[in-house]
């Protein structure tokens, strides 16, 4: 199920968006902010995210601007404004598209859906970027293969997974619930331990001094975070 989040100070809009988004089988989540929003977009697994353009103290220009810099996931801005400067400036800040209110709620679902398959249809035409290079560890994300000054390390598709969700997250602190939730889902057999479990052999085999980590540094009572 795609998870969409929808930043919007208004309640009864934000709302009313989200209620037609779940009758057609979306998962929604609402900021009310644009601090609560930016946080949600950038740390939660998001799909879509539907922004609103007038938000009080952090407006959704710089939002946008925020989430670009950290995620390439569809962004809708949705405002009042018709000035075509706005639509031009938000985007050329990186977003996709730009819904002007009052707006059908079968406008906005289309919109949504149109933009969710065609970003699903660019991810799986493009190849991914071809490796991760990080000192002397290189992330080969075509082959699934991972090099420790130039020797192989072998992994399993587990540990690959964990070791480029954070190199592909430099200097970003995640709590273990968090990496469970991204990385296993919160439904998935087993509880967080496991990640403790798998970030331990990982530093076995890609740390010179796993006790000393140079890659993935606990963070105490905070997480991991990988050290780009």
């Amino acid at each position: 199920m795609k998870r969409i989040l929808i930043i919007e100070d208004d309640k009864s809009i934000a709302e009313l968006e989200r209620d037609y988004l779940e009758i057609d089988g979306f998962s929604v989540e609402i900021a009310l902010t644009g601090d609560e929003g930016l946080q949600k977009a950038i740390n939660e697994k998001v799909d879509l995210v539907l922004l609103d353009l007038m938000l009080p103290e952090v407006d959704g220009f710089q939002i946008c601007k925020a989430i670009r810099t950290e995620k390439d996931i569809p962004i809708l801005m949705v405002s009042a404004k018709k000035e075509d400067i706005d639509k031009i400036r938000g985007l050329g800040l990186g977003a996709d598209d730009y819904i002007v209110k009052p707006f059908s709620p079968s406008e906005l679902v289309a919109r949504v859906k149109a933009h969710l398959s065609r970003y699903q249809r660019l991810i799986g035409r493009e190849p991914q970027n071809d490796s991760i290079m990080v000192r002397g560890l290189r992330i080969d994300q075509a082959s699934r293969r991972v090099y420790v000054n130039n020797q192989e390390v072998a992994v399993t598709t587990k540990e690959f997974d964990v070791l480029t969700f954070f190199a592909l997250h430099p200097n970003h602190v995640f709590s273990k619930e968090q990496l469970f939730e991204k990385l296993w889902g919160f439904d998935s057999l087993g509880d967080i331990s496991t990640v403790t479990v798998h970030i331990r052999k990982i530093r076995e085999k890609i740390e010179t001094d796993p006790s000393n980590p140079q890659y993935i540094e606990t963070v105490w009572g905070a997480g991991y975070r990988f050290k780009g």
